[in-house]
């Protein structure tokens, strides 16, 4: 019988056995172990001598997935080897890696605190949203060329083709947003998808509902949005109830149905009449208030993407392309990263000395100038107090000047979201010529780091002059 000292010192060998066989130390990123597996994160899987792994007398078995590689080592022994191979990654990890370490502890204690339901949500949402960026953006860039093409005169034979490229995705991202939705919150993906393309079918014109027929298309991303997370809910109520016999037959059946019933006669009406109004309120505000929408809008823009409540605004951005062709908001939230370079350009220039925060200055400044402002501002303006204060002026002044030429009449918007800064050009668009589009938000750029300069100038780095050690914590 063997005693608990011989227990353990066999599942030290273990432990000691198989770590130089996954890599090493340094290349375990996780550790952590289930009812019979060990299960790693790894930084390269290529470094596992899968075979030698396999020949150990303790290892039953190695599964690798996604995001782990797991060894069978079965019940109670992994209970067991996993201390001890912990142990052997703590005495082997530098006193760097492990305070590397504690500070990654520390930020994800600190993010399940900011995890508030609101926040969590929001993310939620834009986790349907973000994936779709890429072709937004191609398509957008295409539907610009193809507009710029028509007004020159040039190529007549070319521009229907890329027109036609550009207007298939954009005709069909409600059911790209169901899909994702579906697959976000846990439901099956194409179901989602095959709920929300009802939004898009032609065929519903023949639908009467509330006395008028209804329209393709009502509702766009926010109606399939709806229609997706009530099919994901009707799914599992399905699964939960009905037997592994009829489950595969009659949930899809009843999840397309119901969520289909209900987004004809229901959903498609309220979301399009959701989407009317924040078209009509978008307008509305820069034709009215345009100087005071843009200084709010492009002066808080920078504190939202802090908080992260910058992503409610993705739902909103993609409904007035659908309605517009272009969102009018995006080109007006980009005047903060233009604050956000006047800003760190000021920095530069007053503390000379500081050769850190310069060098840190340079490295992230064409990401700046391209519309990625998260290196200047934790790096840079954040860490610093006031030029984070003063980036901000400079995007409101940016905003203003974009917002008063919307009140003259001259919109300025962009065909999709995800760039800013000098990125976003190809993408503008307008109720004007794309010249003239491109001449506002050009203005609206240079105001913004000239008012985002002269602020951390003069009054951004008030008893800041001294060198950077002195005012890290």
């Amino acid at each position: 019988m063997r005693t608990p000292d011989s227990r353990n010192n066999t599942d030290s060998i273990a432990a000691e056995a198989i770590l130089p066989l996954v890599g090493g130390p340094a290349n375990v990123v996780s550790v952590a172990h289930c009812m019979t597996r060990l299960r790693l994160g790894l930084r390269d899987r290529g470094l596992v001598r899968e075979e030698a792994l396999r020949a150990l007398p303790a290892v039953l078995g190695v599964v690798a997935d996604d995001e782990t590689y797991q060894i069978v080592l079965g019940p109670g022994t992994v209970a067991r080897v996993t201390p001890a191979f912990e142990a052997l990654l703590t005495a082997a990890a530098p006193a760097a890696d492990q305070l590397a370490a504690k500070g990654e502890e520390l930020k994800a204690v600190q993010r399940r605190r900011n995890a508030t339901p609101g926040k969590i949500l929001l993310r939620r949402i834009a986790n349907v949203f973000v994936p779709l960026i890429p072709a937004l953006i191609g398509c957008g860039v295409i539907a610009g060329l193809a507009g710029l093409l028509t007004n020159l005169g040039w190529l007549p034979g070319l521009t229907p083709a890329l027109t036609s490229i550009a207007s298939g995705f954009m005709a069909l991202i409600p059911v790209f947003v169901g899909y994702n939705t579906a697959k976000e919150f846990g439901g099956t993906p194409v179901l989602g998808g095959a709920i929300a393309a009802v939004v898009v079918y032609a065929g519903v014109a023949k639908v009467t509902v509330f006395g008028m027929a209804a329209a393709p298309g009502q509702g766009g991303a926010l109606g399939a949005l709806a229609a997706a997370l009530l099919g994901t809910y009707v799914e599992k109520w399905c699964r939960g109830r009905l037997p592994d016999a009829l489950d595969v037959l009659v949930t899809p059946t009843l999840t397309v149905l119901f969520t289909g019933l209900v987004t004809l006669y229901g959903l498609m009406y309220a979301a399009g009449e959701l989407s009317a109004a924040i078209g009509t309120a978008a307008n509305w505000l820069l034709d009215n208030t345009g100087v005071l929408a843009g200084l709010i809008l492009g002066g808080l823009f920078l504190p939202l993407v802090m908080l992260g409540l910058h992503q409610a605004l993705i739902p909103i951005h993609t409904t007035l392309i659908e309605q517009q062709g272009y969102t009018v908001l995006l080109p007006i939230l980009a005047m903060a990263g233009a604050g956000q370079v006047g800003a760190a350009l000021a920095v530069y220039v007053r503390l000379r000395h500081d050769t850190s925060l310069r060098t840190t200055i340079k490295s992230a400044l064409p990401a700046g100038l391209l519309g990625v402002g998260e290196p200047l501002i934790y790096g840079v303006s954040l860490p610093l107090g006031r030029p984070f204060l003063t980036a901000c002026a400079g995007g409101a002044a940016g905003g203003a000047f974009v917002g008063f030429f919307s009140m003259l009449g001259d919109k300025v918007g962009s065909t999709a979201i995800g760039p800013s800064g000098w990125a976003l050009f190809p993408l503008l668009s307008g109720n004007r010529s794309p010249a003239l589009a491109a001449a506002i938000y050009a203005g609206g750029l240079l105001t913004g780091y000239v008012v985002g300069f002269a602020a951390t100038f003069f009054y951004g780095l008030a008893g800041l002059s001294a060198p950077r050690a002195k005012l890290d914590p």
